[in-house]
């Protein structure tokens, strides 16, 4: 046994049970055994260190690749930097945010202006920008979007970054749509996520040959595959993808299967919209017995082979009847265009109106607002949604919230602001949330305006600050910043009404500061960005 092992053995087993017989330690001092074998045992780790031979280096690194893009502006590395630096600060004591700026909030709001200019991150940032991608999976698209080629080759060299290969980054590596060889390389060996890339890639340039790809590995392809393929098709989705979609309706996975049908009900002139077409408006029909015209339903007695092949579910969830479920599938799958000629030639907006018999109504009109949703069909969403002064509860299509954000995303930006701003002018903001969720970013002036008017009304009324936190989170990032003097006569402290919340007033204060503070530096944050004018040569 070396010294070496020895002295392990000592330190293990203990000196009284297992006396260590080196030379050395024969003779312990005033220390006794203890206090000599860990002198010995640091004399001997020196003399192992020391004499270690060095191990054969690595091979270098291929060199990082270059990035064409324009560099950033000093002022904007700098505030990347401090974007950087400050997203994972620790929230302030007491639950209160504080009158600063939120710079995790902010940092998204900074990428995507970055990369809609086109600049590449400093090589200096890049393992920060991948450190917060890898914290925020929301930052990831535009991280690595801003990291580019340069940020996929350091991420290469640590395993924590590894998420940068597989996610949204791979695309820089794709090869060009048109190189058909490449391209069956890449999809016969790539990783999932850059097969799902190049088949955007290639659908973008040419649907056809992206199909066509599609089809030559289809059947060998695992079912959770199949069906993210199948669901990429959403981009783009045409009548020339009928004929795969249709054979995609006895796939062996029934997810694929309920997929397929979707989208082939999003298809209006589709066969499979046509059955259900057929089926629907046997289901649902105008009675004019009693004089009143009247919308009767029969619900489907059962699911037969031919619903489910077409992606209807036999099995309800729980809670829900059979009958009722499977009318709303055969009815939210039927092209809108099949009930005016239903019901006598009236409008979308004369048949959400009509009156349903035996309590059908709410499930009728909730598979209308699916339908209009996935048909992407305005008329019927502006029929559904009403005049946004009604009330929710009383509204013509349906009183959910959730449903109204849907539908409201098929309207256009403009439209859909004006009708979210009166919405709150009637209801205030405790109902608006979801609806503010899906207007464009920032918001309009009529939107901003109504906003603002609001949460001032909230603040006079004496309102519970705490309940608005939400909606000022959203003007902070959603606001035009040219909003800022509009709002900087309410970070004053007001007097707090006797039946207010205690604080109240601060509280209200505090966030109308940030909220200004905030709008101002998402201004600065576009100045910096803002590429130089281009000089004009002087005429000759």
């Amino acid at each position: 046994m070396d010294a070496w092992e020895e002295l392990v053995t000592s330190a293990l087993l203990g000196t009284d049970r297992r006396p260590p017989t080196l030379p050395a330690l024969t003779d312990a001092g005033a220390g006794g055994a203890p206090v000599a074998l860990l002198d010995a045992a640091a004399l001997h780790t020196v003399r192992r260190r020391a004499g270690l031979r060095p191990g054969p280096a690595a091979p270098a690194p291929e060199p990082a690749p270059d990035d064409h893009r324009r560099p950033l502006p000093e002022a904007a590395r700098h505030r990347l930097g401090r974007l950087l630096a400050g997203r994972a600060a620790p929230a302030p004591s007491g639950g209160r945010r504080g009158a600063a700026p939120d710079l995790a909030e902010l940092l998204p709001q900074w990428l995507a202006a970055a990369n809609e200019h086109g600049y590449r991150a400093p090589a200096s940032a890049l393992p920060a920008l991948l450190d917060a991608a890898r914290a925020r999976t929301d930052l990831r698209p535009q991280a690595l979007a801003l990291a580019g080629p340069r940020g996929l080759w350091l991420a290469r060299l640590n395993p924590d970054w590894k998420f940068a290969l597989r996610g949204a980054g791979s695309g820089a590596a794709l090869p060009d749509a048109r190189d058909g060889e490449a391209v069956k390389v890449l999809w016969d060996e790539g990783l999932f996520a850059e097969r799902v890339a190049l088949l955007a890639a290639v659908r973008t340039e040419d649907p056809a040959a992206a199909l066509a790809l599609l089809r030559s590995t289809w059947a060998a392809e695992r079912a959770e595959d199949r069906l993210m393929f199948l669901d990429s098709l959403r981009a783009g989705l045409s009548g020339a993808d009928e004929e795969f979609l249709e054979e995609a309706l006895s796939d062996r996975s029934r997810n694929v299967r309920s997929t397929a049908a979707e989208l082939l009900s999003a298809l209006p002139g589709s066969a499979l919209a046509g059955r259900m077409a057929d089926r629907a408006t046997s289901c649902v029909s105008l009675d004019r017995t009693e004089g009143a015209a009247t919308i009767v339903v029969e619900a489907p007695h059962e699911c037969d082979a031919g619903m489910q092949r077409d992606g209807v579910v036999a099995t309800p969830p729980t809670g829900r009847g059979e009958r009722s479920w499977w009318l709303g599938r055969l009815v939210d799958s039927a092209p809108l265009s099949c009930w005016p000629a239903r019901f006598g030639g009236r409008s979308p907006e004369e048949i959400v109106a009509l009156p349903v018999a035996d309590e059908w109504a709410g499930e009728l009109h909730a598979a209308w607002c699916r339908a209009a949703v996935r048909q992407r069909d305005a008329d019927w969403s502006r029929a559904l949604l009403g005049s946004p002064a009604t009330p929710p509860a009383t509204g013509p299509g349906t009183s959910s919230l959730a449903e109204r954000a849907q539908l409201l995303s098929t309207l256009p930006d403009e439209e859909r602001a004006l009708w979210v701003a009166s919405f709150i002018a009637a209801h205030g903001l405790s109902e608006a949330f979801q609806l503010l969720g899906v207007c464009t970013v920032p918001w309009s002036a009529p939107l901003g305006g109504a906003v603002i008017d609001a949460l001032d009304i909230a603040r006079d009324a004496g309102s519970y600050p705490w309940s608005f936190s939400g909606v000022m989170g959203l003007a902070e990032r959603c606001l035009s910043p040219e909003a800022a003097p509009q709002l900087e006569s309410l970070t004053a402290l007001t007097t707090e009404p006797e039946d207010a919340s205690p604080g109240a007033g601060g509280y209200w204060s505090e966030a109308f500061q940030r909220l200004v503070s905030t709008l101002r530096l998402r201004s600065q944050m576009q100045t910096e960005l803002t590429p130089p004018p281009k000089l004009t040569p002087p005429p000759n």
